[in-house]
């Protein structure tokens, strides 16, 4: 087989399912043996486009959004922090975690893409915001992050001030709301089939499998 199978990951940086799902994926891919076979683009999806400068308080803003108690939002923390520790990812959830606006750091994974560095600062990224308990909207973090996965800052960083990176993040955002996706994570396998949410390990393999055999 020489084509490789083509996985778009429609995320956000600060969504715990989206990394939850990608390590799920991630494993069956690995459980498998088919890395090499397989090719990952991850593409832009602001939870919260209008979220300001300043961010805003998890527990507010989950509450506000999705009308979860105090106590609902503690246990479902608990059990991201024990999916993410089952798959070697640290969930550092604190009272006051504010919520971030991931525009910008949607703008340098499609800069990171040319250099094959896409997933590795996704990750990165991602790990800042629950791991490290950083704001990831913020240049300084964002230009660490890029550093931390060698690429160059200075260079990805004037991008945020071109409106051609910006308009191409906006683009590729109604690209995949106009296709339907309007919760994330959805994984699109060859732009033929989807499925949303963190999967189970065991429905990825299956997925994986079933393209492989074809």
């Amino acid at each position: 087989m020489t084509d490789k199978i083509k996985i778009d990951i429609v995320s956000d940086v600060v969504c715990p399912w989206c990394t939850i799902g990608y390590k799920r994926l991630e494993k069956a891919i690995s459980e498998l043996g088919i890395q090499d076979q397989v090719q990952i683009e991850w593409q832009p999806f602001e939870l919260n486009p209008n979220m300001p400068a300043e961010g805003q308080n998890v527990q507010e803003h989950i509450a506000e959004k999705y009308g979860s108690t105090l106590e609902q939002q503690k246990e479902s923390q608990q059990r991201m922090a024990e999916a993410g520790a089952e798959l070697g990812f640290t969930f550092d959830y604190f009272d006051e975690m504010r919520m971030a606006n991931t525009f910008e750091a949607h703008v340098l994974l499609e800069y990171a893409k040319d250099f094959g560095k896409q997933t590795e600062l996704k990750m990165q990224l991602t790990k800042a915001f629950f791991s490290d308990r950083k704001d990831v909207s913020k240049r300084d973090i964002l230009k660490q992050a890029l550093l931390d996965v060698g690429l160059n800052a200075e260079e990805a960083l004037a991008k945020l001030d071109d409106s051609e990176a910006r308009n191409e993040v906006r683009t590729k955002q109604e690209y995949w709301k106009n296709l339907g996706v309007n919760s994330v994570p959805t994984t699109v396998f060859n732009r033929k089939s989807a499925v949303t949410g963190a999967q189970p390990v065991d429905v990825f393999k299956q997925i994986l499998s079933e393209i492989t055999g074809e």
